[in-house]
């Protein structure tokens, strides 16, 4: 490899909108992100439905599907 053409990796700390924070390498410094293993779904087991403008009641109407709270 050439030298003198490849940017630093360097260490740099990784922080999620929740607080959480992790180190990390990167080669663009510090990095914030919004949502992260700490607080994702798919992870912690706890689904939500992040509705914008109605859309997910539009979908259940569309196709006749029950929403899942009220069945229970």
């Amino acid at each position: 490899m050439r030298k003198g053409i490849h940017p630093e990796y360097e260490p740099c700390t990784i922080t999620c909108a929740c607080g959480n924070s992790f180190e990390s390498r990167s080669t663009v410094g510090d990095i914030t992100v919004e949502i992260c293993s700490a607080c994702h779904p798919f992870f912690t087991g706890k689904q939500k439905l992040v509705d914008t403008a109605g859309r997910v009641e539009k979908y259940r109407k569309k196709y006749k599907l029950a929403d899942k709270e009220k069945q229970s």
